[in-house]
């Protein structure tokens, strides 16, 4: 039986089906299925506007207020709720070129900096995104391969033209692993970065009324498996001015955060001393046994590191990876919107006890309040295997990734209309900012 209880937004958003129903008119009070008209009109605030295109806005409901829709309505849903409604509606409007999207950058998997195709894919995504020059993108931000496309709604700015536009950016990764491909699934988080801009601009450009300022930026940021390209933005001011940051991984479950593990190089170098092997060996010094012993010791003291240590190969690296900076108002506010969605979630111990990788989105959420959430994609097989790399070029990776984007889409517009929302973020973003200092004094 259906539960008559259930807001009709959320019975849409919790539909089973990977795609929302379209438009038409609302079903009247107890029809099974209800739900709202595709377009946010007059109807769905509760009655017409007296006023005209750019006369003052009357009667507009601010996002919070509920109003009982007229005849066709369910129940009463605040405005907020239709505005998510409408961003996952966009979001399955342009899935079949996200998908494409997804594909191609799948289909010619590229190493760290020379993401070239993927690059030419993304930045033509957004330039060809109707109406067109809608998105202004900067096509080599800072790197070869790197991007930034930015959308603002003209006329936007209902406190005036002094008004700071709140800045949201969305990342996408793009780069492979060598031999294998995609197979941490790096075209899927394009996709999300992708897809969750396009829901909020959707939402958007349906408010009625003037909406707060914002500007929906993405980043599009190379080289996150082998260089941390993110760090290289972040040292050339990308992020700057940025006020919150949203990205995706692929994963084996559902979780709004995982505690990555910092990740700090090391280069060592052994240098020996030539002599005759066969006349005098004892006036040589061999700098293969020297790291053939290292080697060893370090695989011995495993056994004496803590369960979160890793210790693997010694690689030249740029740049050291960070912890990733937990949000826990972000994380509720994520879960809130993907629970409504239908995505199940792991356990808060399961999170806390459960490390994923490392990752340069640890950096970015140093300098910038971020969210790096997990998201299943149809498959248990390992990130970086084949398998794994099978699996994120399947179609069935294509429901949980477009439904994590409207997960991230839905938080996003939480930001831009619960002030009280951004305040606790950033107070978060300070406390944790404070933790980590002092830990790195008392170490």
């Amino acid at each position: 039986m259906e539960d008559t209880a259930l807001p009709a937004v959320q019975k849409v958003l919790a539909s089973p089906e990977p795609r929302l129903p379209r438009g038409g008119p609302a079903r009247r009070r107890g029809e099974p299925g209800c739900w709202v008209p595709r377009r946010l009109s007059g109807q769905l605030r509760g009655k017409e506007r007296a006023d005209g295109p750019g006369s003052p806005a009357q009667d507009v409901m601010r996002p919070g207020e509920e109003r009982p829709l007229e005849e066709g309505a369910c129940v009463a849903v605040s405005e907020l709720e239709l505005l998510k409604w409408r961003a996952a509606e966009r979001i399955d409007e342009a899935a079949e070129r996200l998908g494409s999207l997804s594909s191609a950058i799948w289909s010619e998997p590229e190493l760290a900096y020379e993401e070239h195709h993927a690059h030419r894919v993304l930045t033509r995504f957004f330039e060809l995104e109707p109406p067109a020059a809608s998105w202004a993108v900067q096509p080599h931000y800072h790197l070869p391969t790197a991007f930034r496309a930015e959308w603002e709604l003209p006329g936007g700015d209902v406190h005036g033209a002094a008004s700071r536009p709140l800045h949201l950016g969305f990342l996408c990764e793009y780069d492979a692993l060598p031999g294998i491909g995609h197979a941490c699934g790096h075209n899927l988080i394009a996709e999300v970065g992708a897809a969750a801009a396009l829901g909020v601009r959707g939402a958007l450009e349906a408010f009625p009324g003037p909406t707060p300022p914002v500007k929906v930026i993405v980043l599009g940021t190379p080289a996150e498996e082998d260089g941390g390209g993110k760090i290289d933005l972040i040292e050339a001011g990308a992020f700057q001015n940025l006020d919150v940051v949203f990205m995706a991984h692929p994963s084996q479950e559902n979780a709004a955060y995982l505690p990555d593990v910092a990740e700090h190089d090391v280069t060592v170098r052994y240098y020996g001393k030539a002599s005759h092997a066969a006349a005098y060996p004892w006036e040589g010094i061999n700098a293969l046994d020297a790291a053939v012993l290292a080697y060893n010791n370090l695989s011995v003291l495993r056994q004496q590191m803590k369960p979160a240590w890793r210790v693997h190969e010694i690689k030249g690296g740029a740049h050291d990876y960070y912890n990733v900076l937990p949000n826990k108002s972000l994380w509720k506010a994520y879960m809130e919107n993907g629970t409504k969605l239908g995505i199940d979630f792991i356990s808060e111990d399961a999170t806390l006890n459960g490390p994923s990788g490392s990752t340069d989105f640890g950096n970015v959420t140093f300098v910038v309040p971020g969210i790096h959430p997990y998201f299943y994609i149809g498959s248990n097989a390992l990130n970086h295997t084949e398998q794994y790399a099978e699996a994120a070029g399947a179609q069935e990776a294509q429901f949980y990734t477009l439904r994590t984007a409207k997960a991230l889409a839905m938080t996003a517009l939480d930001v831009i209309f619960k002030p009280e929302l951004l305040e606790r973020i950033r107070e978060d973003f300070k406390l944790k900012l404070q933790e980590e200092q002092f830990l790195n004094k008392v170490e």
